[in-house]
Order: structure tokens, then sequence, then C-alpha cells
């Protein structure tokens, strides 16, 4: 977005404004005014994935499929700790238990049984051995893979660099527009940050089977991070 104004005509309409935000002195500044929105960008490799990994189990009765439940998930996660995955890294996510039903016409619903839910969420800090850890999993009991979710571990180090990009940009179009005008960029008045944020990229396939031969692959590809900015310059 561009806008240009006159320091003078700012001046009429917002005495105090400019006063504050472009004449650094009592003695105001002839030139026009260039508001630029740009938006800086940079391209990262995501370097963690985080999978969601649960048992599902079935029993006659509500402690026979909590059991049946709590003996998979315990293999789970011993199966996580011998992979080297830190507790920090694990977290419990859900815990359910539901009857099932049988439905039948003209007669009330009848329970069969019980199923168990539980499932942990699991942060991978070396995606390429994250798909080979899910194999493993599977083979412990784990019949519930939700995931990946990629995303980049030093993303505070990335929106910088999508900072300085952006604020580049926009100075290079203010010199555009300002050498079309016959004009200079003589200094800039306000700079403002607008939203930002990380896009990730395609959400990657991923199938996981017990009796596979080949490993479970996962292809991270690639995340765009980026920033807005606003900038006023001063044009002479």
């Amino acid at each position: 977005m561009i806008r240009l104004m006159t320091v003078a005509a700012l001046a009429a309409t917002f005495p105090l404004a400019a006063a504050a935000q472009v004449a650094p002195s009592a003695t105001a500044v002839e030139g026009t005014l260039l508001d630029v929105v740009a938006e800086g960008r940079v391209n990262r490799v995501p370097d963690v994935a985080l999978i969601r990994a649960g048992v599902v189990s079935q029993g006659a009765t509500a402690a026979e499929a909590l059991t049946a439940n709590a003996r998979q998930m315990a293999s789970v996660l011993t199966a996580l700790k011998a992979a080297g995955i830190a507790d920090r890294d694990v977290q419990t996510a859900t815990i359910s238990l539901n009857p099932q039903y049988r439905y039948a016409e003209n007669q009330p619903p009848a329970i069969t049984g019980y199923q168990a839910t539980n499932s942990v969420s699991v942060r991978f800090r070396d995606i390429a051995r994250s798909g080979t850890i899910l194999d493993a999993l599977v083979k412990q009991g784990a019949n519930q893979i939700d995931g990946p979710n990629l995303t980049i571990d030093a993303i505070d180090a990335a929106m910088d660099e999508a900072r300085v990009d952006a604020v580049k940009r926009a100075r290079a179009r203010a010199e555009l527009y300002a050498r079309t005008l016959g004009m200079r960029v003589a200094r800039i008045v306000v700079v403002s940050e607008g939203s930002d944020g990380d896009v990730p990229g395609p959400m990657p396939q991923m199938m996981v089977r017990a009796e596979a031969k080949d490993s479970t692959q996962i292809a991270p590809g690639e995340q765009q991070v980026s920033a807005n900015v606003r900038v006023r310059f001063l044009l002479q």
C-alpha cells in the first residue's frame, strides 16, 4: 500500500501529530510523506515434527478396556524412551473411555463393550528419524497416528530475518517512487510492524503400516516465514 501527502497538508489536518512525528524541531520541514507497506520473507526447512501417537483398545468391560490400553501404552512410552525421546518432548494428549452400543429397531441401545483411547503428543527434534521411530511405536502397540505438524525451532531468528527483509523492500520501493517523482528519500519518519507469522507449507503425507517392509518417510519440505512493516518516508 502506498500513500503520498505533503508535510504541510498533514500538519494542517493533524497539527499535533505532525509536530510529533514529522518535524523534529520547531522549524517545519518541506517535503512529501510516502507510506509504504512491505512484506519480508525467508524460507526455512522445518526441523521439528509434532506427531500424536495413541492406542485404542476394546474390552467387554470398562476395566478390561482400560487395562489393555494401559498395557499397550506402557510399551509405546518405553519405545519412545528407548529411541532417545526426552520426557519433556512427550505429553499426554487425550484419555477417553466410551461404551460401544448395538442399535436395533424398536429396541433401546444395548452396551456391547467399551473402547479406551490414550494418546500422547510427541515432539521429534530429528525429523529424519521420526518415521523409523513411528514404525517402532506401531510394533509396540500404537494403532492411532495423527500428524505430522512441522515447525521451525528457531522461529524468532527467522522472524528477525524476515523483518530485515521487509525494511529493505520498503526502502527499495520508496527509492523507486522518489526517482519517479524526481525527488530523493530524505529519511524515515515512522516505522511500525504489522501482523506477521510463519506460513506453513502443505501438510506432508505420511503412511504407517505395522507390517510394512520399508520405514515410514516424512518429507520436511520448506516453510515460509513472513513479516509486515509499515514505513513512512520523507521525500524531498
